[in-house]
């Protein structure tokens, strides 16, 4: 029997929103399964959603030997052409195609590059696994606590290579810093300060409803989300700051950053209160908070998340990090290297010690790899790794939007507030089926 797709991430959304992270799921036959490649074969790839991150994700991939694109996806026609413009360009011929459906469909495709806006990647990444293909999905993995939970379910079912766009993980000078903090020099780390201040340009203001512009296929836009008039504010480059769409900057660079607060303190989702203070102080035409203070508290430390748009530096002068506050001394890193900076003389000096290599291109590389090698453990974002930290951001937008400090039920995967649990789940429209919890 062959299920279909709708059915699929229906089911696999109501029991893996039960209560953990990485339930199984009994019971699917007529799963796809096409050939694995094998070392000498092409790897045939696909990318759905093109404007952005999925264009330079999918650039990434096929700088590996043996990778061959062979479709692009984009529901705006005007960012299609371009894209197959400038492939053509470089001797490359591809097909398009506005439906995403019709990717999936293809027998000649072996994996897909998902970059679309947040609230596709849930169904197109559980589709994508039905239908055999493996994936890179960028992250935030979902838009919403069930749909983490069900990306993780469709995965663990199908046994198809997921790698979340988590690059970060792939780059050596963050995973140095985590050795030292595991090493046990720094003593107890109480605290765990994450934050991300960003001069992202012009105020989002508020800007009427209008047309859709030529060549964009809005109700395909839309997919699951609520169905609204189009408006430029929640079309491309802003579409993230709109709950229907995304959670703002906790869950785009959130999870990011927050991942690594996570692996350094070998943490889970599974903080004990989570509490938050926010406002909409530059973007009045936006909804997602453009200041924002979240605190995760576990049993011997918490960790805090901290962002600001509209300023350009921030704590120890660096637009983004993770600091690890230990009782010897305080370890700094972000994307440009890290550095240990010693209370007293309590331990020494750790000197700056810069990134050496090119983190999306070697966790383009890490999936590649998997995807002929089949050695699941070594991917270094599969989607349990990047629904924990997803999960965790969810879980401070929530106590944002219900201005309320929550308590987790790690047991049963909810929180102990109503309202809370509401946003637990997303709303799927237009005919899709919604994950349930």
């Amino acid at each position: 029997m062959t299920i279909s797709r709708r059915k699929f991430i229906h089911t696999a959304a109501a029991i893996a929103g039960s209560t953990a992270v990485s339930p199984v799921i009994t019971g699917f036959t007529g799963i796809r399964r096409p050939a694995v490649p094998h070392a000498a074969d092409k790897i045939r790839v696909a990318a759905i959603g093109i404007n952005s991150m999925g264009w330079a994700d999918v650039n990434a991939v096929m700088k590996n030997p043996g990778v061959e694109c062979v479709a692009l996806c984009d529901v705006d026609r005007n960012v299609l052409d371009k894209r197959a413009a400038e492939l053509a360009g470089r001797g490359m011929q591809v097909k398009t195609f506005s439906d995403y459906r019709r990717i999936l469909d293809s027998k000649d495709i072996d994996a897909v590059v998902i970059g679309t806006p947040d609230h596709w990647h849930c169904l197109m990444m559980a589709e994508a696994c039905e239908a055999g293909k493996d994936v890179y999905v960028e992250k935030p993995i979902g838009n919403s606590i069930a749909e983490c939970r069900a990306m993780v379910a469709a995965q663990e079912q199908t046994k198809r290579v997921v790698q979340v766009g988590q690059w970060q993980r792939s780059q050596k000078h963050f995973r140095d810093a985590v050795d030292f903090v595991h090493s046990g020099k720094l003593g107890k780390v109480g605290l765990v300060k994450v934050w991300g201040y960003f001069n992202y340009g012009n105020p989002i203001l508020k800007q009427p409803d209008g047309a859709a512009p030529a060549g964009v296929d809005y109700g395909m836009w839309l997919g699951p989300a609520t169905k609204r008039p189009f408006n430029p504010n929640r079309f491309h480059g802003s579409f993230r700051w709109f709950w229907d769409y995304a959670g703002g900057i906790m869950t785009d660079w959130g999870v990011h950053l927050l991942d690594y607060a996570l692996l350094g303190m070998k943490a889970g989702a599974t903080p004990k209160r989570v509490s938050a203070s926010g406002a909409m102080l530059r973007n009045p035409g936006a909804e997602t908070p453009d200041t924002l203070t979240t605190l995760f508290e576990y049993d011997d430390f918490n960790i805090q998340w901290e962002h600001v748009i509209g300023y350009g530096a921030g704590i120890y002068n660096r637009q983004h990090g993770i600091a690890f506050l230990g009782e010897n001394g305080t370890l700094i890193v972000d994307r440009e290297g890290w550095e240990v900076v010693p209370y007293e003389k309590r331990m020494q000096a750790v000197p700056l010690t810069k990134s050496s290599d090119n983190g999306l291109d070697e966790h383009a590389k890490n999936f590649v790899e998997v995807i002929r090698s089949r050695r699941m453990g070594d991917l270094h974002a599969p989607i349990q790794v990047g629904a924990e930290v997803a999960i965790l951001s969810q879980m401070g937008n929530i106590a944002y939007r219900t201005g309320n400090t929550l308590h987790w039920n790690a047991q049963k995967g909810v929180f102990d507030h109503a309202e809370a649990n509401k946003l637990i789940a997303s709303e799927y429209h237009n005919g899709y089926k919604m994950p349930r919890v």
